[in-house]
């Protein structure tokens, strides 16, 4: 990778993070820095400190370096317990149904692992023919688990990173 295009991935991901604190700051129910006040021997703290700022809220939250020149994702979200109660869960169906297939699951895997071309892709065994691999994609993207950097070439966005491996942690037993 050129000189050029690392200080435009740099840019590119600090816009994001920018666009993510500012929606972020938006929001009644965001959950702002680290509160000092919790004891360090509390092992829920993260739960404490969310308390302490929005009772009744679900949040989601991680910081993870991830391989090669990607850098270091870091990103939160939260939401008051009742607007994901009261949310049209079917209508999240065709999001979480790209996630529903081991296929997809590798070519995340394999994306977040560093590997971003199609050829790089077809090189894994665990991703299938090169039409299942397109299909897959194509999915992927719908469902913005995916994003074409340029042509043949693909990252997990930012702001997805964090909920995908939470997803991942979800199912994790």
């Amino acid at each position: 990778m050129s000189g050029i295009e690392e200080r435009l991935r740099a840019v590119e991901q600090a816009v994001v993070e920018l666009q993510e604190a500012l929606r972020a700051a938006d929001r009644p129910d965001a959950v702002g820095p680290a509160d000092t006040s919790v004891p360090d021997d509390d092992a829920l703290w993260a739960l404490t400190g969310l308390e302490a700022r929005s009772p009744g809220a679900v949040l989601m939250a991680g910081s993870i370096g991830l391989p090669g020149d990607e850098g270091t994702v870091r990103w939160q979200y939260a939401r008051p317990g009742e607007v994901l109660l009261d949310a049209d869960w079917p209508e999240l169906s065709a999001t979480l149904d790209a996630l529903a297939h081991p296929a997809r699951l590798a070519i995340l895997q394999h994306v977040l692992g560093g590997v971003h071309s199609t050829a790089e892709l077809l090189e894994q065994p665990s991703v299938g023919t090169t039409g299942q691999l397109h299909h897959h994609l194509r999915q992927l993207v719908a469902a913005g688990w995916l994003a074409s950097t340029r042509r043949g070439h693909y990252e997990v966005p930012a702001a997805r990173v964090v909920p995908l491996l939470v997803t991942v942690l979800a199912a994790h037993r």
